[in-house]
């Protein structure tokens, strides 16, 4: 009675139109009342501050920040610049250009959707003006945010860590190889587009001069390498280096003259925002995940798991369904909120690594943000470059597509994930 109780509820309130947090705590609530289990309640208010009593999660608001700081600081004109400087004459080079300006500036965001913000309304006008149709520009440009969440820092690899307890520095390490073999993936399928379309470029095009566009972006390349210096060699906690970039962000804004004492107030609100709708959705995902702990629900599933013969592979292949299909109708925090407290111990109890386990499904998640219904970075794209929606799912639906089949060569082969932070002695 209450597993059907909670997805019923729940898939009203959803349909609704009401918060997803008031909807999974509400359902949550009512299904302890109709399991008979509420005088369990009396503690919820302890388990809720404990689960958000977590120092990494005080990083996800600062690396936000950082990130604000140096778009309005004039980090992606910099970067663009710079990556224009060397690949701006391959044919199809504004699509490399793109594709590698995610790469830097997801060492400093974290975000899918800032990078994807950023460059519709930066890097999508400029290939427009060179010849490129709109739709393809935006596709790319969507395709490519996805680096942003796995490469770190990563919000949504600091907030898996701290949810899971897993070391987010070894989430850290784990993310940089999956996050260039997407690059390297969306550069090969855009010069298969730009030679079978005839995309503008060559040797004849026009393009930034190389030294100074190094120079004006070398401050801005410089953060990621200390932040990922400082994590991955010990020097400082995921909270330590997110504090240095919001520092480094503010000096390399004053140094590229364009980050006012108007714009840290503008950049302000937008973390604090953040951490407050999170930390209600964290509130009503732990008092849901306590209620799934009192009925046994991993349990269950484990029971089940073993009745039909799956394996530690077979079962990532499930979470990755799972997950997948999760991700196209929910926010990705409250995605890996709500079902990783249920199915990561079954995946961990089968002996599946607890890192390459948070790559996974972080960046199975994270994928969910280019796929219809509610993709995040579909609908920034759609508003910020004024393209309808639906033409923008189409053009982008091969890269998905493409990502998600590198998605599963991941998943069947882990020592892609795991080589780098073995290397650093942070993994098994």
């Amino acid at each position: 009675m209450p597993a059907p109780f909670i997805l019923g509820f729940t898939i009203l309130g959803l349909l609704a139109g009401s918060a997803i947090a008031y909807v999974i705590g509400a359902a949550a609530i009512l299904t302890f009342i109709a399991a008979g289990r509420d005088t369990f309640m009396a503690v919820l208010p302890q388990r809720l501050f404990s689960q958000l009593d977590s120092f990494a999660f005080l990083a996800m608001p600062l690396f936000i920040f950082a990130g604000d700081l140096m778009n309005r600081g004039g980090l992606a004109t910099a970067l663009i610049d710079f990556t224009m400087s060397f690949l701006g004459r391959l044919k199809g080079g504004l699509g490399h250009v793109n594709v590698a300006t995610s790469v830097f500036f997801a060492g400093v965001s974290g975000s899918a959707v800032s990078d994807a913000a950023a460059l519709g309304n930066s890097l999508v006008p400029e290939m427009r003006r060179r010849g490129y149709s709109l739709e393809y520009a935006a596709a790319i440009t969507g395709a490519s945010s996805i680096i942003g969440p796995i490469i770190p820092p990563s919000s949504i690899l600091i907030f898996y860590g701290a949810l899971m307890e897993t070391n987010i520095t070894a989430l850290f390490a784990a993310g940089i190889v999956p996050g260039l073999l997407i690059a390297a993936l969306l550069m090969a399928m855009n010069t298969y587009y730009a030679h079978r379309d005839d995309h503008p470029g060559g040797r004849d095009a026009e393009v930034p001069a190389f030294f100074p566009s190094l120079l004006k972006a070398l401050p801005a390349m410089s953060l990621p390498v200390i932040i990922l210096g400082g994590t991955l060699f010990g020097f400082m906690t995921p909270a330590e280096a997110a504090a240095m970039a919001v520092v480094a962000a503010l000096v390399i804004g004053v140094a590229y003259r364009q980050l006012s004492f108007r714009d840290i107030g503008l950049s302000l609100p937008r973390p604090c925002v953040m951490l407050g709708a999170l930390f209600i959705i964290l509130c009503a995902i732990s008092t849901f995940s306590y209620l799934a702990a009192l009925l046994q629900w991993p349990q269950a599933i484990m029971a089940v798991i073993e009745s039909w013969g799956l394996g530690p592979l077979q079962y990532l292949m499930l979470i990755n369904v799972i997950f997948l299909i999760a991700g196209m109708v929910m926010d990705v925090k409250a995605a890996v909120a709500l079902f990783a407290p249920i199915f990561v111990p079954v995946a961990l109890a089968m002996g599946i690594d607890p890192v390459h386990l948070g790559i996974v499904i972080c960046f199975n998640i994270t994928i969910g943000l280019l796929s219809p219904p509610l993709g995040g970075v579909l609908l920034i794209l759609a508003t910020t470059v004024k393209m309808d929606y639906w033409k923008l799912v189409g053009a982008t639906f091969p890269f998905f597509i493409a990502e998600v089949a590198l998605l599963i060569v991941l998943t069947f082969f882990p020592d892609l994930t795991l080589a780098l932070p073995r290397l650093l002695g942070l993994a098994n």
